[in-house]
């Protein structure tokens, strides 16, 4: 009997690589110094998870830094601003995103586990193909390769919209989507999951939501790790997340619970046909 659980779509950054999702908040910030604008930490990353010409256009419309950029440039950013500045943070994304690869522990462990119990292995991006070249090479060489990599730009719309995901998910040949499982640490990235259809397994502690590298993260008082990850554990249950734990490290069981409650739901069908 094949396995209940068709096929799991990771993020990338937070999720798979880059503890903290460190990366596109450092190129973020560079962009916006370069236009002499102070971006903050909290500003770069609260739209994170949305594809990267989006994620400008929302930091703009915030009215703290569309104040600060009106005070230097004496008018509100246009779309011509938002397009010059994404020309921008491509390259200064492939260098920070590459400088920031290494797999998080229990990575390449939980999709090897996965592969052996015959789940199918995708993944979506908030990032361009551009951005990812040094990315899939450097996870390729750490025993991470999916097979399928959906990244921004490549459908219509992107996160929260599903249609990143169905691609995937279309790719791999999975279905129904009740059987497959997205798995990330933004609330958008839920909210794309849920939209498509799937299970969604959100990652409390080694994303955007905490926002710490993985050696400060580890030397935090637990009191304030613990809060951190509580806040971030609560924003993506308000995204509607099936279930929240803190690292990818941790999935496995919750992949075996998911299996046995399709398992339970086609027993309950057939049952009740």
């Amino acid at each position: 009997m094949s396995f209940p659980v068709k096929a799991v779509v990771f993020d990338w950054a937070g999720t798979m690589i880059d503890f903290g999702c460190m990366a596109p908040v450092a190129a973020l910030q560079d962009v916006f110094a370069d236009e002499d604008i102070a971006l903050s930490t909290d500003e770069a990353r609260r739209d994170m998870g949305k594809a990267k010409l989006d994620h400008l256009r929302a930091i703009l419309a915030d009215p703290t830094v569309d104040a600060r950029w009106r005070a230097v440039k004496g008018t509100s950013a246009s779309e011509a601003d938002v397009q010059r500045l994404y020309e921008k943070l491509i390259p200064a994304m492939r260098s920070a995103a590459a400088r920031s690869a290494r797999l998080i522990p229990g990575a390449a462990q939980t999709v090897a586990e996965l592969k052996w119990l015959g789940v199918r292995i995708g993944s979506g991006t908030g990032y361009t193909r551009d951005m990812m070249a040094d990315i899939l090479q450097s996870a390729a060489e750490q025993d991470y390769a999916p097979e399928v990599v959906v990244c921004a730009g490549e459908t219509p719309s992107g996160r929260p919209a599903p249609l990143m995901t169905w691609q995937a998910l279309i790719a791999l040949d999975a279905w129904p989507a009740s059987t497959c499982i997205k798995v990330d640490d933004a609330p958008v990235g839920i909210q794309e999951g849920k939209a498509a259809g799937c299970w969604t397994v959100g990652l409390s502690a080694s994303g955007n939501g905490v926002g710490l590298d993985l050696d400060t993260f580890r030397t935090l008082p637990a009191d304030e790790r613990n809060g951190r990850i509580a806040a971030s554990e609560q924003a993506l249950r308000d995204a509607g997340a099936d279930y929240v734990i803190e690292d990818v490290s941790q999935l496995l069981p919750v992949v075996h619970e998911i299996a046995d409650r399709i398992t339970g739901q086609i027993t309950g069908r057939t049952a009740a046909a």
